[in-house]
């Protein structure tokens, strides 16, 4: 176990990166940050020639992979950090300096056991993309067929357990820090982190992914996932069909090649809506560079390390809350969250529906191009602050991902409106599945599954009960011990994983 005299050294060395490239200065301007975590900013920066331009992609790429990650997640909210860091943290999607292809071949071989030139015709030594975990090739197989072949960045997963370690336990002292901190969960959210990082890293996962995104996808055909080659593919190299199409970032591309660019962003947000509410597995990393224009105006995703998954009954009631936006039916919005228990049953439902009004209904029937996301955002954690509701980590990588595909669909068609956009499909999708005869057929599954429940419950409480003599139960696993630190060191926790690990947001607003 790492000491934490470790975890207060890496943060220490975190924030005097960031303090040099100028990503500490927002935080300290601001109003909401407590005296104390401004005083120790000061400390950071002594000696620290501090730029007047922040560079925070710089900063984020010096910290290391994990770090990185987290720059890719900040850089689709432009709400927390502003639009200056947002513009520069998109130099973190895919224009990372590359690994020497000596590097990268030496990691395939070592992985395939034997040399590429056993499966590829041909590799491109220069790569098409470089990101914080792995780069890109070009390829032809030996059998003829173009590929991307995906590698891992040497020496990734050592970097992310060290840096997974010192946020796990920072988080932790956080959490005992105030009431406001509990509420948003820091421990659960980097746990939630972890397990999604460690997919990542793990090919096989995204291969896997892929494979299931694809067959859930086939009522879309104008959206489109490339083919795995298992037989080329391991734990940390990718093998998948080459897609030859334009970025939907490259907007001026997709006009010169005559695309239907609001075609494009319908389909986008028709593809997403399939995945988070029919399928309950979605893409959750959808940003420009990962989606492509096929001729025929078709989408084409890659890069399946970051997927999504919720249940039916959240997805319920995220339908029924974008229903409800849509329709301006607040009362059933505030009624759905207290039914979820998002919201404490000690609110009124109705003052927490005036609170929904005064947040939706000014963006109602509007183009986005005209809308305040920002202040739309600011408004609903307002309300989370307001009406106490609890962080739901399992929640936060779709929200994330909802921003990502509005900022797509945007750059796209700059007058699509979301709202009449998923009218129809979420319309439809409640009608399916909260109609008399879905609610017939789920008492019935229910009722079936509680008796077929029945031996395996009864098995389960001969074993935590067992007769005289039996074995006794295993113990509950011992809780993670909270260092208990003074002073400055605890408010350094506070400060350097606020930027590590995106807990405390109020303090990450960057101007």
């Amino acid at each position: 176990m790492t000491a934490s005299v470790v975890h207060i050294w890496r943060l220490w060395k975190w924030g005097r990166i960031l303090a040099r490239h100028g990503a500490l200065s927002g935080i300290a301007r601001d109003p909401n940050t407590p005296a104390p975590v401004r005083r120790l900013i000061g400390a950071i920066q002594i000696g620290v020639r501090v730029p007047k331009v922040p560079r925070y992609a710089d900063a984020f790429q010096a910290i290391g992979p994990a770090a990185i990650k987290l720059g890719q997640t900040l850089a689709t909210r432009p709400d927390l950090v502003g639009e200056a860091a947002t513009q520069d943290l998109l130099r973190l999607q895919d224009q990372l300096p590359p690994v020497p292809y000596a590097t990268i071949a030496a990691a395939m071989e070592g992985s395939f056991g034997r040399p590429p030139s056993d499966l590829f015709a041909s590799i491109e030594e220069t790569p098409v993309g470089a990101a914080s975990i792995a780069q890109v090739h070009r390829a032809v197989t030996t059998d003829g067929r173009t590929v991307a072949v995906k590698v891992l960045r040497p020496g990734v997963e050592a970097d992310f357990t060290r840096a997974i370690a010192t946020y796990e336990w920072a988080a932790a002292q956080l959490e005992g820090m105030s009431v406001e901190a509990r509420r948003l969960r820091p421990r659960l959210t980097v746990e939630n982190f972890k397990r999604w990082t460690a997919r990542e890293l793990n090919f096989r996962r995204e291969a896997a992914s892929a494979s299931e995104l694809a067959e859930a996808m086939t009522a879309e055909p104008d959206f489109l996932v490339p083919a795995i080659d298992w037989q080329r593919s391991t734990a940390r190299v990718l093998t998948v069909e080459w897609v030859d199409g334009i970025k939907l970032s490259d907007r001026a591309a997709l006009v010169a090649a005559g695309y239907d660019l609001p075609h494009l962003a319908n389909t986008l947000v028709q593809a997403f809506l399939r995945q988070a509410i029919a399928e309950g597995f979605f893409h959750a990393d959808m940003h420009q560079g990962n989606l492509f224009a096929l001729p025929g105006n078709k989408i084409a995703a890659i890069d399946f390390g970051i997927m999504g998954r919720i249940d039916r009954r959240a997805r319920v009631w995220l339908a029924e809350i974008l229903y409800g936006l849509i329709t301006g039916n607040y009362k059933r919005v505030a009624e759905i969250h207290f039914e979820a228990g998002y919201v404490p049953s000690h609110h009124n439902v109705a003052e927490f529906a005036t609170a929904l009004r005064a947040v939706g209904e000014p963006m109602r029937g509007l183009p986005v191009k005209d809308m305040s996301i920002g202040m739309m955002l600011d408004g609903l954690f307002s309300i989370t602050r307001d009406f106490d509701m609890v962080t739901q980590p399992h929640l936060l990588l779709l929200q994330k991902t909802m921003v990502m595909v509005e900022g797509v669909a945007t750059g796209l068609d700059p007058n699509i409106n979301l709202w009449e956009a998923a009218a129809p499909f979420v319309r439809e999708w409640i009608r399916t599945e909260l109609g008399p005869e879905a609610a017939i057929a789920d008492r019935l599954i229910r009722d079936v599954r509680t008796i077929a429940g029945l031996p395996e419950l009864i098995r389960r409480i001969e074993a935590r009960y067992p007769a005289p003599g039996g074995e006794p139960p295993a113990p509950p696993l011992k809780e993670i011990e909270v260092v208990r630190i003074g002073g400055g060191w605890r408010y350094a926790a506070v400060a350097l994983i606020t930027a590590a690990a995106s807990v405390g947001a109020s303090w990450l607003v960057l101007h």
